[in-house]
């Protein structure tokens, strides 16, 4: 029997879609952090640095919603040509600022041009996945394919941009981010193909978007993101704490390789019949792995409890997108889901800066864990209280 992947895979235009989507979302992880060692090795000032990084994550995360309607209105060629060039000259802009010492706000406005131009390409492939897939078990393949994905972007893009702004030119990190970020956006938008159909509504008004169901998830999401957040603050210090800083990347690594085999797993099994159940369960899982995090400090252990609850991540994300894939109209696909990339951006900054004050004021680093503790709580209520308004039944359509 072929494995689920290559089924998937070998659908007409599915690998070239998919391949795409992979590089041209590589500047989210790449272009934040290029940002910060640059400014702030120019300035001696992570703080001001971080602000620079900041603008450009925050315009990302703002924007997300409307370039999702968009793309749903007009077509994901059409917008993908116009903000892929946009987010080049913003990319263009920022390096001139950085290099010229512009004084603020000069940066954080280029930085804001690039953010809400990024091509939220991850979440246009998944519409284009829905698009081309009818069976259920073969869309769950791709969406788990595509978290799988997600993983690989945050753990070799982190990678690429360290090397290549300290070994090889201080700018090469956000230049390579710009240009694999234009380049792969103009190359998805070619693939007209395998775009999903554009909906006009001109003689009535949209069909909505039941904020039953969207608020929750967004909520959700948020939490999600502040454990994003928190966890590599907190992995940061604790290493640092033990005398142990290089071990930092290994540690998140391990995190991530976690959520990456569970992704994998995860798109062997069938659609579950409940997804809301699979959200509440994934959830549970990520939410209690905290909780010897939070009590330990020996690296050993720590590590062992990151990867089991780096196995919760993936099929968190996975059922998010289902649940909000089978509950909207199709019309509204790619805008659903901005909302909930929009909910995990939300929550990456507040994390980080919520753990690293707990890590300041607290006995040891690990109690900083308390606070992605405390968000998987929140999220995990926030599930558990969820239920599926009966009209949604026939909200695709």
């Amino acid at each position: 029997m072929a494995s689920p992947y290559r089924v998937v895979l070998s659908r007409p235009g599915t690998f070239a879609f998919s391949s795409t989507g992979l590089v041209s979302r590589l500047p989210l992880s790449m272009l934040g952090l290029s940002i910060v060692i640059v400014v702030a090795g120019r300035t001696d000032s992570y703080a001001f640095a971080g602000t620079v990084s900041a603008a450009y994550v925050l315009a990302a995360a703002a924007t997300a919603p409307l370039q999702g309607r968009l793309i749903d209105t007009w077509g994901q060629s059409r917008v993908l040509v116009l903000w892929a060039l946009a987010f080049g000259t913003g990319v263009a802009l920022l390096v001139l600022a950085i290099a010229q010492d512009a004084a603020t706000p000069l940066p954080h406005l280029a930085a804001v041009l690039a953010g809400a131009a990024t091509p939220q390409t991850g979440n246009m492939v998944r519409a284009r996945w829905s698009h081309q897939l009818d069976d259920p078990d073969e869309l769950n393949t791709a969406f788990a394919l595509e978290a799988v994905l997600d993983e690989v972007v945050f753990i070799v893009g982190p990678v690429v941009a360290t090397w290549l702004t300290l070994q090889a030119h201080e700018f090469a990190g956000i230049a390579l981010a710009g240009v694999v970020g234009t380049l792969g956006s103009l190359a998805l938008g070619a693939q007209r193909a395998t775009a999903p159909p554009t909906v006009r509504h001109e003689t009535g008004p949209r069909p909505p978007l039941d904020p039953r169901i969207l608020v929750p998830v967004v909520v959700a999401s948020i939490g999600i993101g502040i454990i994003f957040g928190a966890a590599e603050v907190v992995v940061v210090a604790l290493t640092e704490e033990q005398g142990r800083p290089g071990l930092a990347g290994v540690m998140l690594a391990v995190w991530a390789f976690g959520s990456l085999s569970a992704g994998l797993a995860v798109g062997l099994l069938p659609t579950p019949d409940d997804v809301v159940r699979r959200l509440r369960l994934a959830l549970v899982a990520l939410t209690v792995s905290f909780v010897p995090l939070a009590l330990l400090s020996e690296l050993g252990w720590t590590a062992v409890f990151l990867l089991v609850g780096g196995a919760a991540i993936s099929p968190t994300l996975v059922a998010a997108v289902h649940l909000v894939r089978q509950n909207v109209p199709e019309a509204r696909l790619t805008e659903a889901l901005s909302w909930t990339t929009l909910g995990l951006s939300v929550g990456v900054a507040p994390g980080a800066a919520l753990s690293g004050w707990v890590v300041d004021h607290a006995w040891n680093a690990s109690a900083g864990f308390l606070v992605p503790l405390a968000a998987g709580v929140v999220a995990t209520g926030v599930a558990f209280l969820f239920r599926l308004p009966q009209s949604t039944e026939v909200a695709r359509h």
